[in-house]
């Protein structure tokens, strides 16, 4: 199992990282929190993203 950084996202997705940390959850992508508080890693499951974005194409 492979997990992105919010960074990774961003830019796989050609967005900026504050759109990911605002509209990820939003729009279908599913965060995954790595410890507590302020020094928590969010991630997202490499495998959903690429199904997300194929949910995402225009017919």
């Amino acid at each position: 199992m492979q997990f992105m950084s919010v960074r990774e996202v961003a830019e796989y997705l050609n967005v900026s990282a504050s759109w990911v940390y605002r509209n990820a959850s939003r729009s279908g992508l599913v965060p995954y929190r790595f410890g507590r508080g302020g020094n928590a890693k969010i991630r997202f499951r490499a495998s959903e993203v690429d199904a997300w974005v194929k949910q995402q194409r225009a017919s």
